[in-house]
C-alpha cells in the first residue's frame, strides 16, 4: 500500500471503513472496535485491543499491515494523531485558543477571570451613561416594558426582567419567537421594549424591536455590536464595549459586560423609584412585590399538616 505519511494520504480511520467488508472473523472484529472505539485503541496496548475484539494479538498486527502499516504501532501512532487533530480541531471551535484541554485548573482560572476583567474595561469605557440615564427614565415612567432575550442572551436579560420585578416595575420576559411578537405587538406610546443580543444579529430579536418600535415604544438593545442590524434599528443602544466572538470564552467575556450594564440600569431605575416597594405594598417594607397581572393564591403557600 502507498506511503501513510504522504500528504493527502487517507486517516488511519478512512483505511478501516474501506477494508471492513472484505474482512470477516476476527479481522473484522478488530476493525469494528477500533471504528466503534479511537481514542481508546489510539491509547491502548495491541494486548488490550486483542482481547476486546477476542482474538490474538496476532490477527491484530495482521490487519495492521493488511492496512498498509508496518505494524500495531504504527496504527496506534496514527490514531493518535488522528483523533489528537478531531479533538484540537472541536476544542478550538468551541472553546477557544485562549484555554487548551490540558491546562491545569488555576490556570483555567486565570483565563476566565481575566477575559472577564478586560470586559468590565471595555465596558467601563464604552457605556454610554446618558443612553443609560435616559433608558431608566423611560422605564421608570413606563406603563410596561417587555425585555426579550434568547440563549446566553436570556441570562442577563432575565436577570433584569427579575430586578425590575422585585422593586415594583410593570415589566415582562419573553424568550419565544412566538410569544415575543405577541409582547411586542402590545406595547405602544411610554412603553420599553427592551432585548440584549449579544451578536446583534438575531432575527427573531430584530423582529421583536421593529414590531415594538412600529407601534410606539422606546426600543433599547444592550449589544456589543453597535453598527449591527439590531443597533441600527433601536432608538436606544447601549454600547458593552465586547465584540461578538466566535469561541466559548469570548462569548463568556461578553456576558460578562452584557451582565454589567443591565446591572447599571436596574440601579437607575431603583434610584428613581427608591419607595416604590414601601409606598405600594400593605404590608410595609421588605415584602415581595407581585406582578400587576399575577394571581395570588395563598393555599400554594401553607405548609401541609405535620
Amino acid at each position: 500500500m502507498a506511503d501513510m505519511e504522504r500528504a493527502g494520504s487517507p486517516s488511519p480511520l478512512q483505511l478501516v471503513k474501506r477494508a471492513l467488508p472484505e474482512l470477516n472473523g476476527a479481522m473484522q472484529r478488530v476493525a469494528e472496535h477500533i471504528l466503534a472505539n479511537p481514542d481508546e485503541v489510539a491509547r491502548g496496548s495491541i494486548t488490550k485491543l486483542a482481547e476486546a475484539a477476542q482474538t490474538s494479538a496476532a490477527t491484530v498486527t495482521r490487519l495492521s499491515t493488511h492496512l498498509g502499516y508496518a505494524g500495531y504501532p504504527a496504527l496506534r501512532a496514527a490514531l493518535a494523531m488522528e483523533v489528537g487533530r478531531g479533538l484540537e480541531a472541536g476544542w478550538t471551535s468551541d472553546i477557544g485558543l485562549a484555554i487548551g484541554p490540558a491546562d491545569p485548573p488555576e490556570q483555567v482560572l486565570n483565563v476566565l477571570a481575566s477575559t472577564q476583567a478586560n470586559a468590565l474595561r471595555n465596558a467601563l469605557a464604552a457605556i454610554d451613561l446618558a443612553a443609560a440615564t435616559r433608558v431608566a427614565d423611560a422605564i421608570a415612567g413606563a406603563r410596561r416594558t417587555h425585555i426579550y432575550g434568547e440563549w446566553g442572551d436570556a441570562i442577563p436579560a432575565r436577570e433584569l426582567y427579575i430586578r425590575l420585578l422585585r422593586i415594583g416595575i410593570p415589566v415582562w420576559f419573553f424568550d419565544g419567537p412566538s410569544s415575543s411578537q405577541i409582547g411586542a405587538g402590545l406595547l405602544g406610546e411610554g412603553d420599553v421594549a427592551l432585548t440584549v443580543s449579544r451578536s446583534g444579529l438575531d432575527p427573531t430579536t430584530l423582529a421583536f424591536v421593529q414590531r415594538a418600535k412600529a407601534g410606539g415604544a422606546l426600543t433599547v438593545a444592550i449589544t456589543g455590536v453597535v453598527d449591527s442590524p439590531i443597533g441600527r434599528d433601536t432608538d436606544v443602544v447601549l454600547d458593552t464595549g465586547t465584540l461578538n466572538g466566535t469561541a466559548w470564552t469570548e462569548f463568556f467575556a461578553g456576558r460578562a459586560s452584557d451582565v454589567l450594564t443591565a446591572g447599571l440600569l436596574f440601579v437607575l431605575v431603583a434610584q428613581r423609584v427608591p419607595d416604590h416597594l414601601t409606598a405600594n405594598h400593605p404590608n410595609g417594607p421588605g415584602q415581595p412585590v407581585v406582578h400587576p397581572d399575577a394571581v395570588v393564591r395563598p393555599d400554594i403557600f401553607l405548609q401541609p399538616d405535620s
